[in-house]
């Protein structure tokens, strides 16, 4: 039962992040730490996160605003080391108890409406890019955060995607061997769950954009607002041994 909901939870994700440049982490790690731990379920989450991202930037590349990404992009690749280096002294119950905090702020934010409006200013943009990687070592969720920092940046929604995309994949670059130094052998006992997932957020991004282009956006943002936010409650509830 893990695997067949991580792997179809994974799909959703991977399909969320191609229109959205976000997703992976933050539909996989609750749902996933509600089986293994919340301090296993980033670590978990981060391997799929990390080649589905990879994936997507591929398909994204010619978009990408490398100056955005040399400037904002490289303070939160040194926030995710941060957080990695952090997860590894917290107790996963602490790092549930974060965990559900950001995702009802994110789900509330997304339903209210108000996440589409908020903005930061450039200096403002990268002290939450740094922050948003700090999250993102810590608990593998940060793509709300950096969204509504990159607003503030002048890119194309093209741009958009395929720059936060590069953004997560260099936090990844910097978190995961974080992950796989301290937490090897715990992944190694779930490494068929972590095959499964890799491979659902692979097949997510690929149909995502032709299969989420018939919704209206809208509706979208809200339905994965509600989402995250009953996410958000559950983490609270359960925040993992």
């Amino acid at each position: 039962m893990f695997e067949v909901l991580v792997g179809l939870a994974a799909v959703a994700a991977g399909a969320i992040a191609a229109v959205s440049g976000f997703g992976i982490g933050s539909l996989l790690t609750p749902l996933t730490a509600a089986f293994v731990g919340t301090k296993l379920a980033v670590a978990f989450v981060s391997l799929p996160h990390f080649i589905g991202t990879g994936f997507r930037f591929v398909l994204l590349r010619e978009h990408l605003d490398r100056k955005v990404l040399m400037t904002f992009g490289i303070t939160s690749a040194i926030g995710g080391l941060i957080g990695a280096l952090l997860q590894i002294w917290l107790r996963s119950v602490a790092l549930g108890y974060i965990l559900g905090t950001l995702l009802v702020f994110a789900g509330a934010l997304g339903i209210t409406g108000f996440a589409a409006r908020l903005r930061f200013g450039r200096a403002a943009g990268w002290i939450a890019g740094a922050l948003s990687g700090i999250f993102g070592g810590l608990v593998g969720n940060q793509g709300g955060i950096r969204s509504a920092a990159l607003l503030g940046f002048d890119v194309s929604k093209e741009s958009f995607v395929a720059t936060a995309t590069a953004i997560a994949l260099m936090v990844d670059l910097f978190r995961v061997p974080v992950y796989l130094v301290a937490q090897y052998e715990p992944i190694l006992e779930v490494w068929p769950a972590v095959v499964i997932a890799t491979v659902g957020a692979i097949v997510g991004t690929m149909a995502g954009k032709p299969l989420l282009k018939s919704i209206p956006e809208p509706t979208y943002r809200k339905v994965v607002s509600t989402i995250i936010l009953a996410l958000g409650v559950w983490m609270f509830l359960h925040p993992g041994g």
